[in-house]
């Protein structure tokens, strides 16, 4: 069952941001796709299950930005 979900990460200012955040976490497995975008503040994680949202978490602190939640 594939999942998209949509978070709230705050500290992203520009496609270098994005691009850290997208490499963090396209490396969690399972993941098939990544959308950060800065100017919103949001990025969108589609994969092949529902993710643990302490692993996206996880990713997110290593590229060096804080994951504040689900995007509404």
């Amino acid at each position: 069952m594939s999942s998209t979900i949509t978070y709230t990460v705050t500290g992203m200012s520009c496609g270098h941001c994005e691009n850290a955040i997208s490499e963090e976490l396209s490396a969690l497995a399972g993941v098939t796709g990544v959308a950060a975008d800065a100017t919103a503040g949001t990025v969108t994680v589609s994969s092949a299950a529902p993710l643990d949202d302490e692993q996206v978490r996880a990713a997110v602190d290593e590229a060096g930005y804080e994951l504040v939640g689900r995007s509404a």
